[in-house]
């Protein structure tokens, strides 16, 4: 009978634990693009979806909804489909690492020489490299499709694009912390329809001035509506706030998203790397 050999220590230092955590975690990143390879149906479905929610909303919907300050809805509805697909980043980290958990993928991490940390970090970082990219590539696509433009120049259009990523990298912490203390597919599954409020509860899609003065305040505090807006102040499409009236994450909506982005960065990321070690104990 043969025993397992001994797993090999840890690198001493600090750089060399920070390059085993780094290579690891690329190995993880890998394994997600291998993924989508071997399931075509998720890049299917990633094209259909952008269409039918610009169908949706900017042609059935849109026809009743006049923008603040006039201008064309469906410029004013892009960057709050942007928002809305950065925002989907919870729901889809908390299936694929619920998923992986139930199936015992992640014992399987375990019993590897692999550093802890990396495991969150690969999951976090193929969604940030992969899906996030993609998703917005795709959603661009259908946008300029239907006559959507931003106005203000490259750099302006570059810095909107890397606020969208830049939070999607933190909400994926959210959903990857959410799949590990969740650690089962069917029991995430119904939690997915539980976000469809959320980007709904802000100012993606219709102004907030016409919603009650308590559901106001919670649709502008909430940081798909500070996404949004930066997205509309940095490329230049109607509905980007003004006023001496407004809410301060509307006020500065870029600092707002960077501010948002610092906090669940900071609350989730080591959340999930401590929830991915104690699962193993």
């Amino acid at each position: 009978m043969t025993t397992a050999p001994p797993m090999p220590a840890p690198p001493a230092s600090l750089a060399g634990r920070l390059r085993w955590t780094a290579a690891d975690a690329s190995v993880l990143v890998g394994r997600e693009l291998s993924r989508l390879r071997q399931e075509p149906g998720q890049l299917v479905a990633a094209l259909i979806f952008p269409g039918i929610m610009v169908l949706l909303f900017g042609y059935v919907f849109g026809s009743a909804i006049q923008v603040p300050g006039g201008g064309n809805y469906r410029e004013y509805l892009m960057p709050g489909l942007f928002s809305m697909i950065t925002f989907s980043a919870v729901m889809a980290l908390m299936m694929r690492v619920a998923t992986d958990a139930s199936l015992g993928v992640m014992d399987r991490f375990r019993a590897m020489p692999m550093a802890r940390s990396a495991v969150p970090l690969g999951q976090v970082g193929a969604d940030t490299l992969v899906s996030g990219p993609l998703a917005l590539v795709i959603m661009v696509g259908a946008g300029l499709l239907v006559g959507w433009r931003p106005h203000n120049g490259p750099v302006a259009t570059a810095e909107a694009f890397a606020l969208l990523l830049l939070i999607r990298f933190a909400l994926s912490w959210v959903g990857c912390y959410l799949g590990l203390l969740v650690g089962d597919e069917r029991t995430a599954d119904h939690f997915v329809p539980l976000s469809l409020p959320v980007s709904m509860l802000s100012n993606s899609f219709v102004p907030t001035d016409g919603m009650p003065a308590w559901l106001r305040v919670v649709a502008e505090w909430n940081p798909v509506s500070a996404m949004t807006a930066a997205s509309r102040e940095l490329f230049g499409n109607p509905g980007a706030p003004t006023g001496d009236d407004l809410s301060l994450p509307l006020a500065h909506p870029v600092a707002a998203v960077l501010v948002w982005s610092a906090v669940l960065l900071a609350v989730f990321a080591p959340l999930s790397i401590r929830t991915y070690r104690r699962r193993g104990r």
